[in-house]
């Protein structure tokens, strides 16, 4: 909500109407053209307030992924619901690399429970034709998936690849609906599991139904119980962002 563009001046907090106007104005060919305005603070204000605001419902949804898996698992260890590995860089050096949310069969405390992610992970798999991963589930989140980039899309296969490797079956699980059917098709493909925001009965296709059918958590309801609450904040951030002040 207090996002100030930064118009250049990486190192500050950002720039506020009356620097914009000061600076702008003082810039011959942008205050000839009339660039010096409020309209285009508010512009600039907007353009990168918008992708702080998915940047940080992303967060949220890590977040809210991770805390329901510690609640619906009673792991023993809090940790176990993150999963991460390490990675050699192009200069030599390592790096972790870190998804958002881990289901370990073993650390289940309900049988009920780990019965249903185990029914639901061989079944998946079966549907995919790939093997049965040894230790459980691990999920990259994400709040939407609007864009095609190849380079994110190469980093989750990599991603994949490795928890494969590690014996985990790597599951994309995307809270919006708003998703290109391409990447679903290359994300299977890949072997590994997608979920998304859809409203249906299907735990291998819907989020909402995984965890409602198989973690025995309503998410759906959640959101809907909360509706107006966080309504009420998004609103209250846009009127800030589109503002010029």
């Amino acid at each position: 909500m207090d996002y100030k563009p930064k118009l250049g001046n990486a190192s500050g907090n950002g720039v506020d109407l009356q620097g914009f106007q000061e600076l702008y104005g003082a810039d011959p060919f942008y205050a000839w053209i009339g660039l010096n305005s409020d309209l285009m603070y508010a512009a600039h204000k907007a353009a990168g307030g918008m992708t702080s605001i998915y940047r940080q419902i992303g967060i949220g949804c890590e977040r809210l992924f991770r805390k329901i898996i510690i609640d619906m698992t009673a792991y023993s260890d809090p940790r176990l619901a993150e999963w991460s590995y390490t990675a050699q860089t192009r200069a030599g050096g390592n790096k972790k690399l870190s998804l958002d949310g881990r289901l370990e069969l073993s650390e289940i405390a309900s049988d009920e429970l780990k019965g249903r992610v185990d029914n639901w992970l061989r079944q998946y798999c079966d549907e995919l034709g790939v093997e049965h991963p040894k230790y459980g589930v691990v999920f990259e989140v994400r709040q939407g998936y609007k864009s095609k980039d190849s380079k994110r899309q190469n980093g989750d296969i990599d991603n994949a690849a490795v928890a494969w490797s590690k014996g985990y079956f790597p599951v994309f699980a995307i809270f919006s609906s708003q998703i290109d059917r391409d990447i679903v098709l290359r994300y299977r493909n890949s072997s590994c599991g997608i979920l998304v925001g859809q409203v249906n009965d299907n735990p291998n296709i819907s989020l909402f139904a995984f965890f409602d059918q198989i973690l025995g958590f309503d998410l759906a309801g959640f959101f809907e119980r909360n509706s107006d609450y966080l309504k009420g904040e998004i609103e209250n951030v846009l009127e800030h962002l589109l503002s010029a002040e």
